[in-house]
């Protein structure tokens, strides 16, 4: 059996993989992969536009819209010149 000059290293690492980070994983995967699902719904998995600058605005206008919608939806209100975040209440 050979053993490689990382072999401690990859098995420190593993360890760690195992035990540490694996709580804040499962904490933040499902709003990351709840917000990629936005981001892709209704056709948008394709690019549109051909060049890496158009994609590129394509993608800050398509992020910014979803968080916009996102903000309305958590109650965004413009009153007296001033937006503000009005919780609503069930």
């Amino acid at each position: 059996m050979t053993i490689r000059p990382h072999h401690d290293l990859q098995a420190a690492a593993r360890h760690q993989a195992a035990t540490d980070w694996q709580d804040d994983y499962r904490r933040w995967r499902p709003m990351v992969e709840r917000a990629v699902a936005w981001l892709v719904a209704r056709g948008n998995r394709r690019l549109r536009y051909r060049g890496t600058d158009a994609n590129d605005r394509w993608l800050h206008h398509r992020a910014a819209a979803l968080n916009l919608r996102r903000l309305v939806n958590l109650g965004l209100a413009h009153t007296n010149g001033i937006w503000t975040v009005i919780p609503i209440t069930a």
